[in-house]
C-alpha cells in the first residue's frame, strides 16, 4: 500500500493559505489540515488555564500535559480538546495575539510536529502552515509557498473584519528559532497579490498535475 500524498502549503499570514488549501482539498478529495489551527487551540487552552504565555517552560508543560485527540470531520482535521473542538474561541483578537508566543516555543513544535505527522492516518492530505514543507513534511515533492504584498495582506484582513499586525506577525515567524518560516527547498511560489484564489487554486492544481506526471 503506497503512503498517503501530503500537499503543503506555506506562506505568510493573509497570503491565502487556508482559502486555497480547503478549494485543493476539495478539488482532490483530500483531507484538509489547517496546522495553525493547532497552534490556535493551544494558545487558547493556555489562556483558559491561565498559564503564563510569556513563560515558554509553562507553556511547554501545558502542551505536554493537556488531553486532546485528532479527529476528521467532513474531511477536515480537528485536534480536539476533552472531546471538544473550540472553533469560535480560536479566531478572537486574544487569541490570535497569544499565538506567535506559543507557536515559538522549540517543545511546542516539536509536540505538534508529531501530531501533525500522525494525520496520515485519514490518507492524502492538504496541509497549510508556516512550516509544513520545511519541518513536518520536508519529504513530500509537492510543496507550495504563497505569499502576497503587505499591503494586499493587511487589505484582506480588514475585509475579514480582522485587526491584526502582520508586519510584526512576519518578524516573529521568520525570526523564530524553533522552524521558522522559509521557503521550502522546492516549493513553488506564487506572488497572488493580483489573484483571485480561484487563479491561485488553478495554478497549485497545474503544478501538482505536472508533478504527478513526472517519473519517480
Amino acid at each position: 500500500m503506497s503512503e498517503p500524498i501530503v500537499i503543503a502549503i506555506d506562506g505568510t499570514s493573509a497570503s491565502g493559505k487556508s482559502t486555497n488549501a480547503k478549494i485543493v482539498a476539495k478539488q482532490l478529495g483530500y483531507v484538509y489540515v489547517d496546522t495553525g489551527a493547532m497552534y490556535r487551540t493551544l494558545a487558547w487552552y493556555c489562556l483558559q488555564k491561565h498559564v503564563d504565555i510569556d513563560d515558554a517552560n509553562a507553556v511547554a508543560a501545558a502542551c505536554r500535559k493537556w488531553k486532546t485527540d485528532l479527529t476528521c470531520v467532513d474531511n477536515q482535521v480537528r485536534l480536539v480538546i476533552d472531546g471538544y473542538f473550540p472553533a469560535t474561541e480560536i479566531r478572537t483578537a486574544e487569541t490570535s495575539a497569544a499565538v506567535p508566543k506559543v507557536a515559538a516555543v522549540p517543545k511546542v513544535r516539536t509536540w505538534m510536529k508529531r501530531k501533525q505527522r500522525e494525520c496520515v492516518q485519514f490518507g492524502n492530505l492538504v496541509m497549510e502552515g508556516r512550516d509544513i514543507g520545511t519541518n513536518v513534511f520536508p519529504e513530500t515533492e509537492f510543496k507550495f509557498y504563497l505569499d502576497a504584498t503587505l499591503s494586499e495582506r493587511s487589505r484582506r484582513r480588514d475585509a475579514d473584519g480582522v485587526r491584526e499586525n502582520l508586519a510584526d506577525r512576519d518578524r516573529q515567524d521568520s525570526q523564530r528559532a524553533a522552524a521558522p518560516l522559509m521557503i521550502p527547498l522546492g516549493a513553488k511560489v506564487i506572488n497572488n497579490s493580483s489573484m483571485t484564489s480561484e487563479e491561485t487554486s488553478a495554478l497549485i492544481m497545474a503544478e501538482i498535475e505536472k508533478r504527478r506526471q513526472i517519473p519517480r
